[in-house]
């Protein structure tokens, strides 16, 4: 099982906005928006600042997906 982000980059397109947005407004690293993009764990801070810069919940910018071999 892995974390999968899609549900976050689909919700920035709704929002009309860039990933570079998203790091000025939740104060988090072009690093660290690279990594969710891999689909690679990050800290639940990171998580929690997105979730306030967006108004959202986590289950609107993330799930557990099984990993396909």
């Amino acid at each position: 099982m892995t974390f999968c982000y899609k549900r976050l980059w689909k919700l920035l397109i709704d929002k009309d906005m860039k990933k570079k947005d998203l790091c000025e407004k939740a104060k988090v690293s072009t690093a660290t928006l690279a990594k969710m993009n891999r689909g690679e764990c990050v800290n639940t801070d990171v998580i929690l600042r997105i979730c306030v810069a967006l108004n959202c919940e986590t289950s609107d910018i993330m799930e557990i997906v099984e990993i396909k071999e």
